[in-house]
């Protein structure tokens, strides 16, 4: 019988995070990810597990040991996935600019980092991990930051919310089949969105985000 209670458990496992890798682990995982991603988007969540393997240069025992099932590669990639659009939220709000120049720039953002990017919507698992909500969370808390600065400077209307923007970044990261110029495409529906949810009349850079 397991009489171990929480008092005796590592604190980072008490807190429901996860003891740090070590820099060569973490680069072997990272390494391993993003072959993942790509097979993945490439070919479809049902990628073989040989070919993922195959392109990460690891046997594929390796990757099974590490990922004892396709779920929990998936929701690894899911994880990574949140923490890549948390961190750009995050530089992205430290900002001092306007609300909505700060919109687009996420927006461009996620068009950008839209071939790493393992979401829900995106064939990643439905059910998500408590690490993966938590990552979600910030990302919804360091958008809510931008739309309340918007709000203030009044360059941003009232009605959006950060489940508005996170859904249609999901959906400008995620291109449509036959569309020849999809990066083109997002940016123009990047335009459509940003000109129905600002207080005003703003200027863009030939669909392009502002300068840095």
């Amino acid at each position: 019988m397991n009489t171990q209670t929480s008092t005796d458990r590592p604190a980072d496992l008490q807190r429901g995070t996860r003891p740090p890798l070590r820099k060569d682990a973490s680069a072997n995982r990272e390494k391993v990810l993003a072959a993942a991603v790509t097979a993945i988007l490439r070919e479809g969540r049902k990628v073989p597990m040989a070919s993922i393997a195959d392109l990460a240069g690891v046997g594929v025992a390796t990757l099974y040991r590490r990922y004892p099932t396709r779920e929990d590669l998936l929701s690894a990639l899911t994880e990574r996935s949140f923490t890549l659009v948390r961190d750009l939220a995050h530089s992205i709000a430290a900002r001092d600019e306007p609300g909505i120049v700060s919109l687009e720039r996420f927006l461009e953002g996620t068009i950008d980092h839209r071939d790493q990017l393992v979401l829900p919507m995106h064939g990643g698992p439905a059910t998500l991990s408590a690490e993966a909500v938590r990552l979600r969370d910030e990302v919804h808390t360091a958008l809510a930051e931008i739309l309340d600065r918007g709000r203030r400077d009044r360059t941003i209307g009232s009605s959006v919310t950060t489940s508005d923007v996170v859904l249609f970044g999901a959906m400008l990261a995620q291109p449509l089949a036959n569309t020849a110029d999809w990066d083109a495409a997002a940016r123009r529906q990047k335009d459509i969105f940003l000109a129905g949810v600002a207080a005003a009349p703003i200027p863009t850079q030939g669909g392009r985000g502002q300068e840095k």
